[in-house]
């Protein structure tokens, strides 16, 4: 269990008065950026807003405090804003709890199980496309409240608010989209003026001043929601069978959402760093965090690579920067909470306007679109298609699907089963082939040997004076079942022609499978050559052999 230990205990083995100053810098202006977010991502998750607080507060803790990383933040993150919205309308906040207490089972798993080095496995186009995808229903998802539109019912799913959104379109609140703009224009050119204060607070502190001195007509967070301020409290959630049945799925997705984030997030640390984060040990953390939130009345969680990125920058290097951090956004919940009744929804929106935008990666989309193979554009147009029109477990499952076809028909391209050419044959006169006796042929396989190559494998006829076939897999780095059952198909036909088989230089895997099937002791250990010169060398002893008799 040495390999499950949290980075804060490393950390504090060295730690000073002048890292602990930092820290708390570095956690103060981290909670400052994260306020305003945490609360957007609440709201566009369908939750009360004091949820995004108790999500920052009782995960950002726990999982600074757990966590293989010295500098990750976590809390809610636009990732899961749509998958959450969609819970909760499906199956309410109980089906929300037990689907994220789940998800934490299951991350908590992953981590003893030593899963976190498989989240490499999944491909850059998906996480690329899905990102992308995600963003795109974070537009659509807040164009209601950015142009004060009036929708006839509530949709749940993405294509369903976008319909009902062009159906609405003729009921925009000019004066709603006016305060929006505004905030879109703090957002972005704030950053220009001052880079030590977050735009999102500037443009929350100017878009309620505007709004409560003017009183335009713009629904604020206290229009719409009871806003609560006080801590979060333990309340273990109802579930039964019929619940766990229910949102199972949902629990894998958010599980293996918050993998990939946390740890992408974690790795864009480590470059920032120069450290290296226990991707294990993360897990671990992730799924404490979410699960302790759900019982917490919070909402999931993961690494949040725009706050992770602002604690390094401001000076954080230890996880005690994320303690802080959800230490100060307590304070804030308890002594602050009322005047976020104050915020316009519009700037709510504008700030999720720039999450996604940020989130999109449309830059990196472009490049991979430019440079990739066709194939994997296809694989990132489908996963991001899907995102949007369906949701993040169709995307995956079938983008997934997708590039491991793709990969796949790849690899059989690559395998080849190609007969020599011989002295004879090429008239070669300046030595740049092997002397082959004329009663052996000699056939060289190239590739991973697996199923969907398994048909190069040729079949055997008896080819004149050639009694001895030699396979040569010095280039075969793996096999599977299908194309060892061709290979014995293929020394079977070779015996019934009496035609001796010899396999040349065969690396360990495809060496495992020979003995694990049988068929080495049916060939015989003789018959195995450790390389090409040996192979030939017993060759031209069963060529003796067969004269001789």
């Amino acid at each position: 269990m040495r390999e499950l230990t949290p980075q804060l205990i490393h950390s504090l083995k060295h730690y000073s008065r002048q890292d602990l100053v930092k820290d708390l810098t570095a956690g103060v202006i981290v909670a400052i950026i994260a306020l305003p977010l945490s609360i957007a991502l609440a709201l566009a998750s369908g939750v009360a807003p004091e949820q995004g607080l108790y999500t920052a507060i009782v995960a950002g803790f726990l999982i600074s405090a757990l966590g293989g990383s010295k500098v990750q933040i976590a809390g809610p993150t636009a990732a899961f804003a749509t998958i959450v919205a969609g819970i909760v309308a499906r199956s309410g906040m109980e089906g929300l709890a037990a689907a994220t207490i789940l998800a934490g089972i299951i991350l908590i798993l992953m981590g003893v199980l030593r899963m976190g080095s498989m989240i490499k496995f999944i491909p850059y186009t998906i996480t690329t496309g899905f990102t992308a995808g995600i963003a795109v229903t974070i537009v659509i998802g807040q164009l209601k409240d950015f142009f004060g539109l009036t929708f006839t019912h509530a949709p749940v799913e993405t294509m369903e608010k976008l319909g009902e959104a062009v159906r609405s379109f003729g009921t925009v609140n000019i004066t709603a989209a006016a305060v929006g703009c505004l905030a879109l224009a703090v957002l972005i050119l704030w950053p220009r003026v001052n880079k030590r204060i977050p735009p999102s607070l500037v443009a929350v502190v100017v878009t309620a001043c505007a709004v409560r001195l003017l009183g335009l007509p713009v629904n604020t967070i206290g229009d719409l929601y009871d806003i609560s301020s006080a801590p979060p409290q333990f309340a273990l959630p109802a579930i039964s069978y019929e619940t766990v049945a229910e949102v199972l799925p949902d629990a894998f997705t958010i599980a293996v959402l918050a993998a990939i984030e946390s740890l992408l997030s974690a790795v864009v640390a480590d470059e920032m760093i120069g450290s290296r984060h226990n991707s294990n040990m993360e897990l671990v953390a992730q799924g404490v965090g979410n699960a302790a939130s759900a019982l917490f009345g919070g909402i999931p969680a993961t690494g949040a690579i725009a706050r992770t990125a602002a604690n390094i920058k401001n000076g954080g290097r230890s996880p005690v920067a994320g303690m802080v951090h959800a230490a100060v956004l307590l304070l804030v919940l308890v002594l602050l909470m009322p005047y976020a009744a104050l915020i316009p929804m519009p700037c709510i929106a504008a700030i999720l306007f720039q999450v996604a935008y940020n989130m999109s990666g449309w830059r990196t989309v472009v490049k991979v679109v430019r440079r990739s193979p066709k194939s994997d554009v296809a694989v990132l147009a489908v996963t991001f298609l899907l995102t949007v029109v369906f949701d993040l477990v169709v995307a995956i499952v079938v983008g997934l699907s997708l590039a491991c076809l793709l990969f796949m028909r790849r690899m059989a391209d690559v395998a080849v089963v190609k007969e020599w050419e011989y002295v004879e044959d090429s008239g070669d006169s300046q030595g740049r082939f092997k002397s082959v006796p004329s009663h052996v042929m000699v056939y060289e396989i190239t590739g991973p040997m697996f199923f969907g190559a398994a048909d190069k494998i040729p079949h055997m006829e008896r080819q004149g004076a050639r009694r001895v076939l030699i396979l040569r897999m010095r280039s075969v780095p793996a096999m599977d079942i299908t194309a060892l059952n061709g290979l014995e198909r293929l020394w079977e036909e070779c015996r019934d022609k009496d035609i001796q088989v010899i396999f040349s230089h065969v690396n360990p895997q495809p060496m495992s499978v020979f003995r694990k099937s049988g068929l080495y002791e049916r060939v015989g250990g003789e018959n195995f050559a450790p390389n090409i010169d040996a192979a030939l060398e017993r060759a031209a002893e069963l060529g003796t052999a067969v004269r001789q008799a």
